[in-house]
């Protein structure tokens, strides 16, 4: 067998064993709390909640319910990735909310590394707010 067939089979092999979790990103219209995860992953649904204690100190609702998280990765190592937004670049406490968002995280039980990523795309507006955000600033 030469190389290209053995890595196609490798490939098909790796498609067809279930995968439990990949990113999860909060468009997603999924509970966090129940999806399922291999042993040893810190839970999404507990980064969920540890996250909704994070809050932009202009705005009183937390950076989740805000839209500011785009992705969510768990692994089985207990790392995490995070990916947020900011509502403006220009947000005065840019450099201290990835912070927050990490310390706030690292309280979630069999988490190890937590890196926290700002990214600009897509820019975030108020429609990616949850109905809860939009009822408490007056907007819904």
């Amino acid at each position: 067998m030469d190389d290209t067939t053995q890595q196609a089979e490798t490939a098909l092999a790796a498609e067809a064993e279930p995968k439990v979790h990949e990113s999860w990103k909060p468009t997603e219209d999924v509970d966090p709390h129940s999806i399922a995860q291999e042993e040893g992953e810190p839970l999404i649904g507990d980064i969920v909640d540890a996250l909704r204690t994070v809050f932009d100190p202009e705005i009183p609702v937390n950076i989740y319910d805000l839209g500011l998280i785009y992705a969510i990765d768990s692994r089985k190592d207990g790392s995490v990735k995070i990916e947020m937004t900011l509502t403006a670049p220009g947000c005065p406490v840019a450099e201290e909310i990835p912070i927050w968002v990490r310390d706030a995280v690292a309280k979630v039980e069999t988490t190890t590394d937590i890196d926290v990523e700002i990214v600009w795309d897509p820019p975030w507006d108020p429609s990616m707010m949850t109905d809860y955000a939009k009822i408490e600033l007056g907007m819904y």
